[in-house]
């Protein structure tokens, strides 16, 4: 009697994982999970630049101080005594009790905590949604690289916690499980005590809102397999108790309009227009954290599952909605790696059910758990290498100094320099850090460029017009100017302060110049302390190099006002760099050497430092360690023109003909009228 044939296996639900589904206690979860954490703390565990950071410290500290929010500004002095409105309040008021108790240790805390209960509350989501395996745990990491970039102990860092704990309570209720949705209006009062970007809670939960009235009316399979939704009669009270109470506030409708005042007006002016997180996407920032393959692989596994009839409305809508905004400014970058985690992770994690034909089982699923979490775990590390060695985001505890006009400050106080100063926006936090409530040395501007119109029209041209910032010092007359330094591009407004013949520069260090008006309250310090021939700016930087090759008194003098700065900042490396070049002028290469490797290790970014210690590897017969110098110059500065010429010179030295030829040609390609190049190839063409 011949056997029956053998029943065939229905396939899977729409919606169900085709993950076997490990236990939460299983050994391979547990060892996935705490890889993936490691690999989301070292994310961010990079040491903090953030230049707004001592102005919401100092503000958190006077609230603290004076139990109670402040309702008139007290920030800057051409805008004190205005009504204030301070969104963000609630933020700065939990971070202070971290950095009183704990300094820079307690604001990694905070990002730590804040992160991994924000990543954590997401895998719970995508868990939600039928993602059980290890994948999950893997796009966690990689949404956390591109997270990575806003955790600078910022609002948004809060903002991301009650953003995943709303998601996780209203996909948990989609999703057939408990309704806690009650709780989403006390999220709403602190969003919107703590960030502008409240407006985004409100949003996903009227979303959810209409997709459960949709879902009512009409019985379709839930993404993730659950049955109909429930009502949408609760989610409509808790929108409505949301939006009513986030006008709880301690400045009412104003503080809720900050953001469609910035939409409608705001970001048409010159001033916003600069500032680099109100931009597009830079995506030379974004090469190795894995946003690109987000950006386009979430879109494809959304589309290939609606395609198979398993369109999650939710989710195509957060899609749209949050890829829109993040590519036309990159400040929603943490918040679009927040809303694709659950999502992304969901979606390749069951990317094989909708066909019934689990296209990864074959290669993942049917090994031993061991074996998977093995894969998981490599994976996690994997994904975060190149990114996690980027020199821009050096991991560590700590701030770096160089975000940070302490020295300067430090004159200022010793020198009694205040009254009516001008400074960089991004120095202000600082400022206000070590000087408030004193009124006369508080900043003219501040993080969040807090001005009149017309000086914000002016703050916005004063660094690439002089006219600008003679139309600014001609209503103000500023008694000092503080300006940044640290940037590798040159800063005009330097430039124009160097000539301007009213103010003398008494201070300067890799941070910050600082300038004092030579008639008036500083004259004094202008008479000690003013540099007669060491510039604050770089539009000199070919005269000196001329008047240093002719003039052996030049130099001397150059050299010890020099020497005074290193004396005044131990920010030194702009100084140490010239002093370099001094030496190597005068044939001292050793001295040069020296210099130039204490200003790398206050400056690891010291422009063309490894270029010139390359240079003199190459003059002392050491073209392997110069070749090294330059591979290092490209990887911290990038492609600087000649430095192509440099590793073909060193493959020279080495014996690598062919090697050397490349480069010579590669320099030429960026740089054809490189006549040293050109030379250097038509000689070894000529077989010489």
């Amino acid at each position: 009697m011949p056997s029956p044939p053998p029943a065939r296996r229905s396939p899977p639900r729409a919606g169900a994982s085709v993950d076997p589904g490990l236990s939460l206690r299983h050994p391979a979860v547990v060892l996935t999970a705490v890889a993936a954490a490691i690999g989301i703390l070292l994310s961010v565990s990079f040491k903090i630049s953030d230049p707004d950071i001592f102005q919401h410290l100092r503000v958190g500290r006077a609230i603290w101080e004076s139990h109670s929010v402040p309702a008139q500004y007290l920030w800057t002095w051409p805008a004190y005594g205005t009504a204030e409105v301070l969104p963000s309040w609630l933020f700065r008021a939990l971070l202070w009790p971290f950095w009183a108790v704990g300094g820079i240790r307690g604001l990694y805390a905070w990002r730590w905590l804040t992160t991994l209960a924000a990543f954590g509350m997401l895998w719970a989501v995508a868990r939600r949604l039928g993602a059980r395996g290890l994948i999950p745990l893997v796009v966690m990491v990689v949404c956390s690289l591109i997270y990575r970039q806003r955790s600078q102990a910022r609002p948004e860092t809060l903002v991301v916690v009650l953003m995943a704990a709303e998601l996780l309570i209203l996909e948990t209720r989609r999703q057939g499980g408990r309704d806690h949705s009650l709780w989403i209006v006390g999220i709403a009062w602190i969003w919107a005590n703590a960030h502008i970007s409240y407006y985004l809670g409100l949003m996903m939960l009227a979303l959810f809102w209409l997709d459960a009235g949709l879902a009512s009316r009409r019985p379709v399979r839930a993404a993730a397999g659950a049955g109909r939704p429930p009502g949408t009669g609760r989610l409509g009270v808790v929108l409505l108790a949301s939006a009513a109470v986030s006008f709880l506030n301690p400045f009412g409708w104003r503080a809720l309009w900050q953001p469609f005042d910035f939409f409608l007006h705001l970001r048409h002016e010159a001033l916003y227009q600069s500032v680099g997180e109100l931009m597009p996407i830079d995506w030379d920032n974004n090469r190795v954290n894995g946003l690109l393959a987000l950006m386009i692989g979430w879109p494809v596994l959304a589309a290939w599952h609606a395609l198979r009839g398993r369109l999650d409305r939710v989710e195509a809508v957060l899609l749209i909605f949050f890829t829109t905004i993040t590519l036309f400014g990159q400040r929603f970058l943490g918040f679009y790696a927040t809303i694709a985690a659950p999502y992304a992770a969901r979606d390749l994690a069951t990317l094989g059910a909708p066909l019934g034909v689990p296209l990864h089982v074959p290669l993942v699923w049917r090994l031993p758990a061991g074996a998977r979490a093995a894969l998981a775990i490599l994976a996690c590390g994997a994904v975060g290498l190149a990114e996690w060695r980027r020199p821009t985001y050096p991991l560590g505890v700590g701030l770096i100094p160089l975000w940070y006009p302490v020295a300067a400050c430090d004159f200022m106080e010793a020198q009694g320099v205040g009254g009516r100063g001008f400074n960089d926006f991004d120095l202000a936090g600082y400022m206000l850090y070590r000087f408030w409530p004193r009124r006369d040395r508080l900043p003219f501007m501040d993080i969040h460029m807090t001005g009149a119109p017309a000086d914000r029209y002016l703050y916005a041209w004063l660094h690439s017009r002089e006219q600008a910032w003679r139309d600014l010092d001609r209503k103000y007359h500023f008694d000092y100017a503080l300006v940044g330094r640290r940037v590798i591009k040159e800063n005009p407004l330097l430039d124009f302060l160097d000539a301007d013949s009213a103010y003398a520069l008494v201070f300067a260090d890799d941070v910050a110049a600082l300038f004092v008006r030579r008639q008036g309250p500083l004259a004094p310090v202008a008479q000690r302390f003013a540099y007669r021939e060491l510039p604050a700016g770089g539009g000199r930087t070919a005269e000196l190099q001329r008047r240093c090759s002719a003039d052996s008194a030049f130099r001397g003098r150059l050299a010890a006002e020099l020497g005074r700065a290193l004396a005044s900042s131990p920010r030194d490396a702009k100084a140490r760099s010239l002093l370099a070049n001094i030496a190597l002028m005068e044939g001292r290469g050793g001295e040069a050497r020296q210099h130039l490797l204490a200003a790398l290790a206050v400056d690891p970014f010291t422009l063309r430092a490894h270029e010139r210690l390359g240079l003199l590897d190459l003059e002392e017969g050491h073209p392997g360690e110069a070749l090294r110098e330059f591979r290092e110059e490209a990887r911290m500065n990038g492609a600087l023109p000649g430095l192509d010429l440099r590793v073909g010179q060193a493959y020279r030295r080495l014996g690598d003909a062919g090697a050397a030829r490349r480069w010579y040609q590669r320099e030429l390609r960026r740089n054809p009228a490189n006549p040293e190049a050109r030379d250097s190839l038509a000689r070894m063409t000529g077989g010489s």
